[in-house]
């Protein structure tokens, strides 16, 4: 009898720590939505300095509001795959599931495509006239050193564009070197395939949800949406890699917690499949 109590608190210890483990993921992922709109507010006062336009808000704002979005998303997907028992998700909790994420992907879907008008804002370079130090005696300039990381060109750090050559970001007082935006562009370009990315796991996700509350989501269907997401995990995987590498911390580390989140989200939906097939 004591055996069987000790591997029963034995179990219960193991599934109390990884639930733990499991929502502290989403606690850090909800905290990296106020990190990233710290990020955002500090970039748009540098750039902006008479205020962010309504039009370009989503485009300033991006990673805060896509990161959030997500994280409401991810809470549904919770929800829906673990939390609530099927005969639970219908009625007016279901329409409640279904507005929530059709507002998250409202945004989501927006904030792709405020990292697509990022990207393609970084195509229209013009050359400047001036030289680096000459346009720092004039005191409105800025000097981009990073992805969404400015500083007030000045007679300290003007030197440095000497020997290089320098472009402008059109629409903006805002200069850097050929090298600096490069890095950029390609920075940019990871946070295009990488929001595309994840819209589809979510859809793909989504789809199966869908499938399994109908009791229609059969072995082959899952391996074929596995094989598939696979693919696109090992995508989101190489994007997060190479922020690691070339990007910021947060980016990474972002990246890599919403791994870890939707790998537990695919365990869910992977158990309730294996059950409701057991039932049948």
């Amino acid at each position: 009898m004591s055996e069987v109590a000790t591997l029963a608190g034995s179990r219960f210890n193991r599934y109390t720590l990884f639930r733990v483990f499991k929502y502290t993921v989403y606690l850090l992922l909800a905290h990296n939505a106020y990190a990233f709109f710290l990020e955002n507010h500090a970039a748009a006062n540098t750039l902006f300095v008479d205020g962010v336009q309504f039009g370009r808000l989503i485009e300033t704002y991006n990673d805060s509001i896509d990161t959030l979005a997500w994280v409401l998303l991810l809470l549904v997907f919770e929800l829906e795959t673990f939390v609530l028992p099927d005969d639970k998700i219908r009625g007016w909790v279901k329409w409640a599931l279904n507005s929530v994420s059709a507002f998250c992907y409202l945004f989501i879907v927006y904030s792709f495509y405020g990292y697509v008008a990022e990207m393609a804002s970084l195509t229209n370079l013009l050359p400047v006239s001036q030289s680096a130090c000459e346009l720092a005696a004039r005191g409105d300039w800025l000097m981009v050193i990073g992805q969404d990381t400015y500083i007030p060109l000045a007679a300290e750090n003007c030197a440095g564009l000497a020997d290089t050559q320098v472009l402008r970001l059109a629409g903006a007082q805002v200069l850097g070197s050929v090298e600096t935006w490069r890095d950029i562009k390609w920075l940019a370009w990871t946070d295009v395939i990488n929001a595309g990315a994840w819209l589809l796991v979510v859809a793909i996700l989504a789809f199966d949800v869908w499938l399994q509350l109908r009791h229609q989501l059969s072995d082959a269907v899952m391996r074929y949406s596995q094989v598939i997401k696979a693919l696109l995990y090992f995508t989101l995987l190489l994007c997060a890699v190479y922020w690691g590498v070339n990007g910021s911390f947060l980016d990474f580390w972002d990246s890599f917690l919403w791994l870890v989140a939707f790998f537990f989200i695919e365990l869910n939906l992977f158990k309730w499949q294996a059950e409701t097939s057991a039932e049948e």
